[in-house]
C-alpha cells in the first residue's frame, strides 16, 4: 500500500474518531480492500462474511483507537481474529479433491490454491497469510495471533508442509 493511501487512512481516521460521519464512511470504504485481502485467503468462502465483520468491529470500536498512525496494525488485528473466527465457525476443514495441476497463468491456478487451503486448519491459514501474504515476521505474527513466537514458526512450517502435500497429492 503506498504512504500517500496509508496516509489518507491516518487522516480519515482522526476525522471519524472525532465524530464526523463522512470520514467513517469513506474510511471503511477505503479499510475495505485492505481487509478483504486479510480475511478471504484465512475465511476461504467465507471471506466476504469475515470482512464484514471486521468492518463492523472496526466501526463500534475506533474511538478505542489510541493512535491513528496504528490504524492498519489495529485494523490487520481485527481482520485476522474475525478471519479466524468465521473460519472456525464455518468448519472449513473438510478436504477437497484436486483436478490435474493447471499451467501457470490458468485462471483455475487461483481456484486450486484455494482449494489447497480449505485443507489446512483457519489457525494455519491465519499463520501462513501473515507471513507468506502480509510479509510479516513469525514474531510479528505470532503476537497478532496472541500465541508464542515457537508456536507461530512451528504452525508455519506444519502449514507450508500440509500446503506442499496436498498441491502434490
Amino acid at each position: 500500500m503506498s504512504t500517500e493511501r496509508m496516509q489518507r487512512g491516518v487522516m480519515l481516521a482522526r476525522r471519524a474518531r472525532l465524530g464526523d460521519t463522512l470520514a467513517l464512511h469513506e474510511l471503511l470504504d477505503h479499510l475495505t480492500p485492505y481487509v478483504a485481502r486479510i480475511c478471504e485467503p484465512i475465511a476461504l468462502a467465507d471471506g466476504p462474511d469475515a470482512t464484514q465483520e471486521a468492518l463492523v468491529a472496526v466501526f463500534t470500536s475506533l474511538r478505542s483507537l489510541k493512535d491513528p498512525q496504528a490504524l492498519y496494525g489495529w485494523v490487520r488485528t481485527i481482520a485476522v481474529r474475525e478471519a479466524v473466527r468465521t473460519a472456525r465457525r464455518a468448519a472449513r476443514t473438510q478436504p477437497a479433491d484436486l483436478p490435474e495441476v493447471p499451467q501457470r497463468g490458468d485462471p483455475q491456478l487461483a481456484v486450486d490454491i484455494a482449494d489447497v487451503l480449505t485443507r489446512l486448519s483457519p489457525e494455519h491459514r491465519a499463520v501462513l497469510v501473515l507471513r507468506d501474504v502480509e510479509g510479516l515476521d513469525e514474531e510479528s505474527a505470532a503476537a497478532l495471533l496472541a500465541i508464542a513466537p515457537g508456536t507461530a514458526k512451528s504452525r508455519l512450517s506444519r502449514a507450508r508442509s500440509s500446503f506442499r502435500k496436498a498441491w502434490s497429492s
